[in-house]
């Protein structure tokens, strides 16, 4: 993965999985039957934050070896599979830059949800054709509101003039834009060793209060609590009392600021 600036996704832990909108559950059905997941395979969750895929996968496989760089969401990770009673999860402290030192040993399954992007895509594909047994695959899963045909919530202006003037017009994670790659991930795999794509995506509906819509900036990189320092108080206030003003009945605690959000899945594997 590329360097990040310090403790930046370290303050987005407390919000990540709590605000961050979940996976469709018809991708693990995908998964459970594409690849015949019966609760004895060993897979990869590389960029696992804190398991929004590690977790579901636990229920489906004997292992998960779930890798991430940022300690603070390992200990996230760790704290939520505690929770829900999973086990079979080895969680480790790494980067796809140091993919094999690893010593993750054989996988069916190298998943990534949103952390490819982060990442010299072509070096962990290269590793990765090492790790994945045959008939096994690259799994890429993404899930947000990012999408030419997702027409945004009028509320998301309102969330993006406050940022903008707390944060300036750019997205920056620390010191560098927040930005994606101008060659698409599909384009980069075709020319991988899984070369062979499938895709499938499924659209819902995520209802949010006021306080759940703040929460969800806080979970961005670009306006994490480290990226806004001591202005984020002033940048909390002033979110609240636009949102509020834009949708009174927020205030109540009704679920009133509605997203359509799209999950998305891309199956690579060899030809």
């Amino acid at each position: 993965m590329r360097p990040l600036p310090g403790g930046l996704f370290g303050s987005t832990v407390p919000y990540y999985a709590r605000f961050r909108p979940g996976y469709d559950h018809r991708l693990s059905g995908l998964l459970r039957e594409r690849f015949g997941l019966d609760g004895t395979q060993r897979v990869l969750d590389l960029g696992a934050g804190s398991g929004a895929l590690t977790l579901p996968l636990a229920r489906m496989v004997r292992e998960v070896v779930a890798v991430d760089p940022e300690p603070a969401m390992l200990a996230e990770g760790r704290r939520l599979a505690a929770r829900a009673g999973l086990t079979g999860i080895d969680w480790r402290l790494g980067d796809s830059g140091a993919l094999l030192a690893l010593d993750v040993g054989p996988v069916l399954l190298a998943a990534m949800g949103a952390s490819f992007h982060w990442m010299e895509r072509e070096r962990p594909l290269r590793d990765l054709d090492t790790l994945v047994t045959a008939g096994g695959a690259v799994v890429l899963a993404s899930c947000g509101a990012r999408h030419d045909d997702l027409e945004p919530p009028p509320w998301q202006r309102v969330v993006d003039e406050v940022r903008e003037r707390h944060l300036g017009p750019d997205r920056r994670p620390g010191a560098g834009l927040a930005a994606y790659p101008e060659v698409r991930h599909q384009d980069v795999l075709a020319r991988s060793p899984f070369s062979r794509l499938e895709e499938a995506h499924w659209d819902g509906t995520v209802s949010r209060t006021v306080d759940q819509v703040i929460g969800l900036q806080l979970s961005f990189s670009f306006s994490s609590p480290a990226a806004l320092g001591p202005d984020r108080p002033a940048f909390e206030r002033d979110l609240r009392a636009a949102l509020t003003g834009f949708q009174p009945d927020g205030r109540s605690g009704a679920a009133s600021f509605d997203e359509r959000v799209r999950t998305e899945v891309v199956i690579a594997t060899r030809p």
